[in-house]
């Protein structure tokens, strides 16, 4: 599996497009309409877009994705959050993302297959309230629920740290190690975040 990083832009916020065949891809979070524009010259066609929330830094590109063809997914305990995300936006006087309805809902626990690649949904909230992460292989997608070095803030609608540091532990409870791929910043892993992460430690 390729992960190709979309280069944070508007809002610093990471979308990651993964591609097992080099023709189509699954994008992760795409915050603006630029990732449809990033994937064609790649010569990628996105089919499938797996948000972990809907803050509307995460999902300003579904939009232009789904007028594509792609399809759009988010956790079923997001749409409230989905529903509110213009709200966020105008906290940080920006602009809202454009409005979209999804095409499919999951859950945690769930397990998913688009164009070859396998995730499993483990629900994350405290961020927001659906969060959630998705396990691939060894990659874990973490969305705003952990960063290199932090985590997500909880002083936005829907966030709660109690539920945030119950979330991010059941993360650290993994097996084995894997390579973070955050909402935010740079990557890290798993193992060092269980030893050196300065917010919540195993």
């Amino acid at each position: 599996m390729q992960i190709i990083l979309i280069e944070p832009l508007r809002f610093a916020s990471n979308c990651y497009l993964l591609t097992e065949d080099g023709k189509t891809a699954v994008a992760i979070d795409p915050g603006e309409e630029t990732v449809l524009f990033e994937a064609e010259k790649r010569g990628l066609t996105v089919t499938h877009v797996l948000l972990t929330h809907c803050h509307f830094d995460h999902i300003g590109g579904c939009l232009a994705l789904q007028k594509a063809g792609a399809k759009v997914g988010c956790c079923k305990d997001e749409l409230f959050q989905l529903q509110h995300q213009a709200e966020g936006a105008r906290l940080f006087g920006l602009a809202p993302a454009p409005d979209f309805t999804p095409d499919f809902t999951f859950s945690g626990g769930d397990k998913l297959t688009f164009g070859g690649i396998s995730f499993e949904v483990i629900a994350t909230p405290g961020h927001t309230q659906g969060g959630v992460c998705f396990l691939s292989g060894d990659k874990l997608f973490s969305g705003d629920t952990l960063f290199q070095g932090s985590v997500g803030r909880c002083d936005l609608p829907g966030g709660d740290f109690r539920a945030l540091e119950k979330s991010v532990k059941t993360l650290y409870a993994l097996a084995g190690d894997y390579t973070v791929y955050p909402g935010h910043g740079d990557r890290t892993t798993l193992s060092f975040e269980r030893k050196y992460n300065g917010v919540i430690r195993c």
